[in-house]
């Protein structure tokens, strides 16, 4: 088997490597790690540790925030290792968890995966969300390291897909030690492809734990006075978008700057590569505008429109917004987190595409806590009447505060759930 799954990676990785090079040199994208994703990590640069945690890109990263801070402050004694798939997903895994040791994560070729093993010798693996990889999870089982899976997610489109090869797939479903699953549908379709009923507990949602609730932390303050804003000024955020959100947003901001002087638009695109193509739509609309890569330090305070091209930020700008807009639902992306703008109590919309959070869009949608938009026509609208009518504005935003807030303490039930794979706490007798 892992024969056969070493060729079909091989075939793949020649297949898309036209895509991988253009990427390569038109956006700087993929240009570190190979070595790492090819035969594992560098044994002069990792050594072995207690707990493997590994996040495909900066949405997993941020899911793992609140559990590597609870390993911190609970279990300070064992070492952590954590890898990314992605290079935005490194970068940040940098930022945040600078005293551990951050690497690439191999590619699941059979060879890889061993290397990986050997030096690190963890006697855990923690997946965030979930990443299905054969040879990882078998020689996982092979080496009797468990595999967790926290904040499991299966949306819709991947459950559909997993259950038309459920007979290739329900024995590496089956190996999985335990799952945290974000609510009960998402349980029952991990027991649908074959872990066992008695390996999965509904944890909730991490992701309302790691969100940030207070204006008032430094790291909004400061992005607060960087940007000029006062108690006069509205903001208008659009957060994670992607092409052609960006568009709609700058012409509904534009028919309102006029009419709303104290109105302002901040946007956060998903994707670094994009920063320049939206910088250049911005410029085209003739507003004053300001980058955060070009005046790090000094903004001017005339601006309307503010491109927050960085990387990590997103749950810190969200902090300075009345009105925001969650990117990825008017294309299909399937949505991003709209629980980061929820839980700074801002009014928030999405459009109608929200596979990959139905069941907090649900949650959040009965709880009267966001809104959602049928067409991209309805934003201009729905902006106006949300900057017009400030009580229907506030209304929303205790409601998503009060949401968040009864929804928090996934981190706390999976940690009770991870204990039982970790070794006992020996302070005497370090590892």
């Amino acid at each position: 088997m892992p024969f056969l799954l070493n060729a079909l990676y091989l075939s793949l990785l020649i297949f898309v490597s036209p895509f991988v090079l253009w990427r390569y040199w038109r956006h700087g994208r993929y240009r570190r790690g190979w070595n790492d994703r090819i035969f594992g990590p560098n044994r002069y640069a990792i050594s072995p540790c207690t707990v493997w945690l590994h996040a495909v890109s900066v949405g997993e990263v941020q899911v793992l925030r609140p559990i590597i801070e609870t390993f911190e402050s609970q279990r300070p004694d064992l070492k952590l290792a954590i890898s990314v798939s992605t290079d935005s997903g490194m970068d940040l895994a940098n930022k945040l968890f600078s005293k551990h040791q951050v690497f690439f994560a191999p590619i699941d070729f059979s060879w890889a995966i061993r290397a990986a093993l050997r030096i690190l010798k963890p006697e855990l693996i923690i997946l965030a969300e979930l990443e299905l990889w054969p040879n990882w999870l078998m020689q996982a089982e092979k080496l009797g390291c468990p595999v967790a899976v926290v904040n499991g997610r299966l949306s819709e489109n991947s459950f559909r897909g997993y259950s038309r090869i459920r007979f290739l797939v329900r024995k590496y479903f089956g190996s999985i030690d335990w799952v945290g699953a974000q609510s009960e549908t998402i349980a029952e379709r991990f027991q649908s492809l074959g872990v066992h009923p008695n390996r999965i507990t509904v944890t909730g949602n991490v992701k309302f734990d790691g969100a940030s609730w207070q204006r008032s932390a430094p790291e909004v303050i400061s992005r607060k006075n960087l940007l000029h804003l006062n108690s006069d000024h509205q903001v208008f955020l659009a957060g994670s978008t992607q092409s052609p959100e960006e568009a709609l947003v700058l012409s509904t901001f534009a028919k309102l700057a006029i009419r709303y002087p104290t109105l302002k638009l901040i946007i956060v695109p998903r994707h670094v590569e994009r920063f320049n193509e939206v910088a250049k739509l911005i410029e085209a609309t003739g507003l004053e505008w300001a980058r955060r890569s070009l005046c790090p330090t000094d903004i001017p305070p005339d601006w309307r429109v503010f491109l927050a091209d960085s990387v990590g930020e997103l749950r810190w700008w969200w902090g300075l917004a009345d009105i925001g807009f969650v990117g990825g639902s008017f294309g299909d992306r399937g949505g991003q987190n709209m629980i980061e703008p929820c839980a700074y109590g801002v009014a928030t919309c999405f459009g109608p595409n929200t596979r990959n959070f139905a069941d907090i869009v649900q949650l959040l949608l009965e709880e009267k806590a966001c809104e959602q938009l049928l067409k991209p026509d309805d934003l201009q609208v729905w902006v106006e009447s949300m900057f017009i009518q400030s009580l229907k504005r506030e209304t929303m935003s205790t409601q998503a505060i009060h949401t968040c807030k009864k929804h928090r303490g996934a981190t706390q039930r999976s940690w009770e759930n991870l204990l039982q794979f970790l070794p006992k706490n020996e302070p005497n007798h370090p590892r």
